[in-house]
């Protein structure tokens, strides 16, 4: 069986796939406040071509699928979707990104999809800075889709907090306590410079620093990450109180070394690095249900994923376009 392997030797097992463009918030950071053209229907992959693109990457040794926008869930169907993709490749992983507006909605029935895990988007408790970051946010929506999804028992919830200095750097000690209260798993993530019009060399904090932002900071020691914690997160954990949080030093100590995944944007274009510029259009084969074509596409394709993120960096990106 062909594997994903690039040409540095990173095992490539991991996939985001972007279902759509569209969010019921204009965070900031994310899209400007207006003048957005979203995707034509007709632009998107159909559940059915996510299926079939599936199908071919667990054919090449993918095992791990997460879900992103956009805003998932706001796509019609994706529930049921995700129901029948777990008939079809109960041993892989599913795993979704959102920003909790509609779980309540949805949790029970993510749980019956079998989803293995839940990353939610929150970088501000407070209701008004909630409201100004994404511009149509409810704070209240968010906490009570997170309460439902661990009512409904979804499993591995994180939290995903990018850390931004002026903004929302004074909120690490309220974060930490909701976390812990919700029973939900904090990473604090450093502030990426994927937008020129957004990123500011002064609102970036390293994980260094966010490390000794933390409440007793000289009790917090690294610790091995256990299955369900793999990924670009290091883990620490308070020697007291037993408490676990993660940060993600994307900018100043990348994990570009250990990379194992790839995008693919809701028009089902193949990205191999978050900030390559370069986006490969598959959809003409998954349309064709071409296999053996797609598989060798994505074959060469990464041939190209760069060492570093560094290496390629595009400069002016926004992530609804993206992916996450």
């Amino acid at each position: 069986m062909d594997r994903l392997t690039d040409d540095f030797g990173r095992d490539l097992n991991y996939v985001r796939i972007s279902v759509t463009d569209r969010c019921n918030y204009r965070c900031k950071y994310c899209m400007p406040a207006e003048g957005v053209e979203f995707l034509e229907h007709s632009e998107i992959m159909r559940y059915e071509e996510i299926s079939f693109l599936c199908r071919v990457l667990w054919e090449l040794g993918v095992r791990k699928v997460r879900f992103t926008g956009g805003e998932p869930l706001v796509r019609r169907g994706l529930v049921s979707f995700l129901k029948e993709l777990n008939k079809e490749f109960p041993e892989m992983k599913t795993a979704l990104t959102t920003n909790a507006s509609l779980l309540g909605q949805y949790a029970e029935d993510l749980v019956q999809a079998n989803l293995h895990s839940l990353n939610i988007s929150l970088d501000t408790l407070d209701p008004v800075k909630f409201a100004d970051v994404t511009r149509l946010g409810n704070i209240d929506d968010v906490i009570s889709g997170i309460r439902a999804a661990v009512r409904a028992g979804i499993k591995n919830i994180k939290l995903n907090t990018v850390l931004i200095r002026g903004f929302n750097d004074g909120e690490i000690g309220s974060l930490m306590a909701f976390a812990k209260r919700e029973k939900v798993l904090l990473r604090l993530i450093e502030f990426m410079p994927l937008e020129d019009d957004v990123w500011n060399e002064d609102a970036f904090i390293s994980g260094e620093d966010i490390l000794k932002m933390l409440p007793e900071g000289d009790l917090w020691k690294a610790e091995k990450p256990h299955s369900d914690q793999a990924g670009p997160a290091k883990y620490y954990r308070n020697e007291k109180t037993g408490d676990s949080i993660g940060i993600i030093t994307a900018v100043s100590n990348h994990f570009c070394k250990y990379c194992n995944r790839l995008r693919v944007s809701a028009t089902g274009k193949l990205r191999t690095c978050l900030f390559a510029p370069e986006e490969i259009p598959m959809r003409p084969l998954i349309l064709n249900e071409d296999s053996e074509g797609l598989k060798t596409l994505i074959l060469d394709s990464i041939k190209n994923k760069p060492r570093c993120w560094s290496d390629v960096r595009a400069g002016h990106q926004h992530m609804s376009g993206i992916g996450g």
